[in-house]
C-alpha cells in the first residue's frame, strides 16, 4: 500500500476487456515520508472511490483486489485505488 497523488486521467481506445467502464488514473506514488516522489508515475484503476486530479490517495498492488474489483480472473491491472486521504 502506497500514498500517491492523482496527476491526470488516462484514456484508451483499445484496452483489455476487463477495463471496460473502469477509470484509469495516472498517479505519482510517494516514499515513506509521504512527500518525496518514489519512482515514475503509474496507472491505477479507480472502481468506486471517485478520486480526481490533485487528490491524495492510497493505492495497492494486491492482484486479488484488482481481480475482484473488475470481476475478472485475467485482468492485467496491478494498481488499484483503495481510498482517498483526508486533508
Amino acid at each position: 500500500m502506497l500514498k500517491a497523488t492523482v496527476v491526470a486521467t488516462a484514456t484508451s481506445t483499445v484496452k483489455h476487456p476487463s477495463l471496460t467502464g473502469a477509470r484509469m488514473l495516472v498517479v505519482q506514488p510517494y516514499g515513506p515520508d509521504g512527500a518525496t516522489p518514489d519512482g515514475h508515475p503509474l496507472v491505477a484503476i479507480d472502481t468506486g472511490c471517485g478520486a480526481g486530479t490533485g487528490d491524495e490517495i492510497m493505492i495497492t498492488s494486491d492482484g486479488r483486489n484488482a481481480r475482484e474489483a473488475l470481476n475478472s480472473d485475467t485482468t492485467p491491472v496491478r494498481w488499484t485505488v483503495i481510498g482517498i486521504c483526508d486533508k
